[in-house]
């Protein structure tokens, strides 16, 4: 990305009430952010969702002085930010209309890596929560898994820590800009983590750690993964948050029972009675429910004959489907330019005929 894109890219984030959504249409309608700044205020009133006050706010030279200082961070730092148009772009996240434009991330982990989960939870975690932890993550250290959490306190930075352990890639995604951390007690871990993992935020610097930015976070931490997994929490607590995005963002969502009267396991309770999340016991369970138990390491390679009948677009889902042994359906979306419904109605259409196979976690593989 050049630096005038950049500079751009960062300013449309730093106008005042203009949020994700507003500023791909923005984009969608003046061609790029560079030209939502240099467009005459009179159109920009006339675009959805702008208004008079958005439209001199952007007027206003201060986003762009903002971004510049950004930028500097950036520069001295050595950030990396991805604007959801790039490909290295989180491909899970940037389907959903209402992801980041861009994300900051210090960091050495593929954030497309092939599985991801969250692991979530309250902060005041008790000794059954940190088995229940400390279980999954060595259940899941023979995998390549990335873990994906928020750094807060207990769940989320036992996690964390235990995945710096056992040597599993994991992302802290924050709720404020990366020039701090927030709870200060685990600026040791996240520097680790920078090592084994990263830190991923949509905020830039200057960014306090406020009480509405969470569930900001909260998305990004259930949009980038295959499957949450929600250790224990109570009926109001935060992870719940994050388990009702990931059902709104039809991820697989998965919770430790725990006594029906412990104040912490209400929550995951909660979840499972009313079919929000499937019932585990161990990290076994969750792998088998993800299928990450198939060996995906055989021969991929399908007898072209099968496939004589497909039209055009059907032979471009099979295509992507002989080069991985299993497709994520984000996967679909990122390569070929099909509308949701028409991509449902291609993907149906295979499977009744027997050439597809749907997998949990939104996934497809060809049937063998």
């Amino acid at each position: 990305m050049h630096n005038d894109e950049l500079l751009y890219n960062i300013a449309l984030t730093k106008v005042e009430n203009v949020g994700a959504i507003t500023a791909k249409t923005l984009i969608s309608y003046c061609g790029s952010a560079k030209s939502v700044f240099e467009e005459r205020k009179s159109k920009l009133i006339r675009i959805p969702q702008v208004g008079s006050a958005i439209a001199h706010a952007i007027k206003d030279k201060s986003a762009l002085e903002k971004a510049e200082k950004e930028i500097d961070y950036i520069q001295k730092h050595r950030i990396q930010v991805y604007f959801y148009l790039d490909e290295n772009y989180p491909y899970r996240l940037k389907n959903y209309n209402d992801c980041p434009l861009l994300l900051y991330y210090n960091g050495n982990a593929d954030l497309n890596q092939d599985k991801i989960i969250a692991v979530v939870g309250t902060r005041r975690i008790t000794e059954y929560g940190k088995d229940l932890v400390t279980q999954l993550i060595k259940g899941i250290s023979h995998q390549p898994i990335l873990v994906v959490s928020g750094l807060a306190y207990g769940v989320d930075s036992l996690a964390h820590k235990l995945c710096v352990v056992e040597n599993i890639p994991t992302i802290g995604v924050l709720g404020h800009g990366l020039d701090r951390i927030y709870p200060l007690e685990n600026k040791k871990l996240a520097c680790q983590m920078t090592e084994h993992g990263g830190l991923l935020t949509e905020f830039g610097i200057n960014t306090n750690p406020d009480r509405e930015n969470f569930p900001m976070r909260n998305r990004i931490v259930a949009g980038m993964c295959d499957a949450v997994v929600v250790v224990e929490t109570k009926r109001d607590g935060g992870s719940m948050i994050t388990a009702e995005i990931a059902n709104n963002y039809n991820k697989d969502v998965y919770a430790f029972p725990g006594r029906t009267h412990d104040l912490y396991s209400n929550g995951c309770l909660h979840l499972i009675k009313n079919h929000k999340a499937q019932l585990i016991e161990n990290a076994e369970d969750l792998i088998l429910n993800m299928r990450w138990d198939v060996n995906t390491t055989g021969d991929k390679q399908i007898q072209q004959q099968l496939f004589i009948d497909l039209n055009e677009d059907e032979q471009a889902l099979v295509d992507l489907l002989q080069k991985d042994n299993e497709v994520h359906v984000d996967v679909f979306y990122q390569n070929l330019e099909l509308s949701p419904s028409k991509l449902a109605s291609l993907l149906l259409n295979l499977e009744f005929n027997g050439i597809i196979k749907s997998l949990p976690g939104k996934r497809y593989s060809l049937v063998q």
